[in-house]
């Protein structure tokens, strides 16, 4: 069965980092697109980033581009999300996801994602 785990969360100052990661387990790294997710309070689940099947070519959304960094290690089944620069407008629960393209969960579209993991950025 498929299950994506995130870790790595908290709370952080503006301006500072986070790396969060997620365990996947129970499908092939060429069945879906791995991303991330994101959902604040009073707001509806928006995409942040993606990463293709193969070479791993990253997608990003417009609002974390050049602040964030998507990466996975294939060896350990599991997917990054270097998180630098943060403001306090990326405060969210952010989740892993998986999708059939990454235009879809770029665009807050999955198949399935995890629990989710508490971002805060606040000072």
């Amino acid at each position: 069965q498929l299950q994506l785990v995130e870790s790595g969360g908290g709370l952080v100052q503006p301006g500072g980092s986070l790396r969060l990661s997620c365990a996947a387990s129970g499908f092939t790294l060429d069945s879906y697109v791995l991303g991330w997710l994101r959902q604040a309070p009073g707001k509806e689940r928006e995409g942040v980033s993606c990463i293709s099947r193969g070479v791993g070519i990253p997608f990003y959304a417009a609002s974390v581009k050049g602040r964030f960094t998507i990466s996975r290690d294939n060896a350990k089944n599991t997917l990054y999300l270097q998180m630098n620069s943060l403001k306090p407008e990326d405060t969210a629960v952010y989740y892993c996801a998986v999708a059939d393209t990454c235009g879809s969960l770029v665009a807050g579209r999955s198949n399935f994602w995890g629990q989710g993991t508490q971002v805060t950025v606040s000072s």
